[in-house]
């Protein structure tokens, strides 16, 4: 492939990757922040902000994109280093996050990462040639590194575990309530519009005559509407009131949002606003000169109203509460916004106290990786 032209690197949402040691330190920034991310959704239940299945639920999406970063850390180890080895590619425009074309180019890979692992040397053996390579013939087996690297891959794609592009709804029973059933509903996607890994939980009551999981007819078309209408830019107004209108004994109470990002870094992405303005202040070192954005949408049902659906028959339908001030624009009942950063970049938050982030809830990353909310 054609190395980009500088008009292509300026107006371009899009970037590869091109340097091994670049690569490799993006890699190594996502490992650590993604360990932040699961703290944060413990303070989050500490504060009664999450219910301990919801936690369990959020947090095994969490290791899943954790999982995916690992895949893909593999996939591009050699970057820059061999002829055969491809590119990452990242939206680096208010994402920071692999494009969402990578985790579909994931998925097709692991269907036939049996049939790839089949015809690979074994990681034994291809480390037994490199040690012959570099003794024998004094020459680095950059070739066979990569052949390892790969393999690697699809060796993750086979243990499983990994945030894919669509991740397909599942249910949780929580309890019964008189005549109906509890169930949390979860699902998430990469999604395609902002290249962020977005995850949805949705409180469900069930008043059908068999459980929603085990009946044949409502739940594959419960699972269809909902990734139909998993797309960020879709209101959550819009999607529950579509799905109580089109489910008539399913019963939404609650639909909520978090999209797990985006990523800022004064190395690898473009930033605008008033976050651009505070990485430049910090001037801060490697591994320190980055803040992710953490954004949860809520959507409560306040109560429930018959409605009239033919000559002879009525069905519930749910009201869902408003935020009083940003009521239909938002689309929810209230949006909160979180931001994870370094403590160097923090000061000069506090210093500079843009507009724009004050109402963001802080946390912050202090020495030796300990994470600190703030009020």
């Amino acid at each position: 492939m054609a190395d980009p032209t500088i008009k292509d690197v300026l107006t371009s949402d899009h970037s590869e990757l091109y340097d091994t040691l670049t690569a490799r330190r993006y890699f190594a920034k996502f490992v650590k922040i993604g360990g932040y991310l699961g703290r944060v959704a413990a303070e989050m239940e500490t504060e009664g902000r999450l219910s301990r299945t919801e936690a369990r639920v959020l947090g095994g999406y969490l290791k899943a994109v954790a999982a995916t970063f690992q895949a893909l850390s593999h996939k591009y180890l050699m970057t820059g280093r061999d002829d055969g080895a491809t590119r990452l590619t990242i939206d680096r425009h208010e994402s920071g996050f692999p494009v969402a074309q990578e985790l579909m180019t994931m998925a097709v890979d692991a269907q036939q990462a049996e049939r790839h692992l089949a015809g690979m040397p074994s990681e034994a053996e291809l480390k037994d040639r490199m040690v012959r390579q570099i003794v024998g013939d004094l020459t680095i087996p950059t070739t066979l590194q990569f052949a390892l690297a790969q393999r690697y891959y699809y060796e993750a794609l086979q243990a499983g575990g990994i945030f894919w592009a669509r991740n397909d709804p599942d249910a949780q029973w929580i309890e019964n309530i008189g005549e109906r059933r509890h169930f949390l509903v979860h699902w998430a996607v990469w999604d395609t519009q902002v290249n962020l890994p977005v995850v949805y939980l949705m409180d469900l009551e069930d008043s059908g005559r068999k459980p929603l999981p085990s009946d044949v007819f409502r739940w594959p078309q419960v699972q269809a509407a909902l990734m139909a209408q998993a797309i960020g830019g879709l209101k959550l107004l819009t999607i529950a009131t579509g799905f109580d209108k089109d489910f008539a004994d399913l019963h939404p109470k609650r639909l909520r949002r978090i999209t797990l990002g985006p990523m800022y870094s004064a190395s690898f992405t473009l930033q605008s606003g008033p976050i651009s303005k505070v990485l430049e202040g910090a001037k801060a070192p490697e591994g320190q000169d980055w803040a992710l954005v953490w954004t949860v949408e809520d959507l409560l049902a306040e109560r429930e109203e018959p409605v009239k659906d033919g000559w002879f028959s009525s069905s519930q339908r749910q009201v869902y509460k408003l935020d009083p001030v940003a009521g239909a624009e938002l689309g929810a009942t209230r949006q909160d916004r979180m931001i994870i950063l370094p403590e160097r970049p923090y000061q000069v938050l506090v210093e500079q106290d843009p507009k724009g982030l004050r109402g963001l809830r802080k946390f912050v990353v202090g020495d030796g990786g300990r994470l600190i909310p703030t009020l």
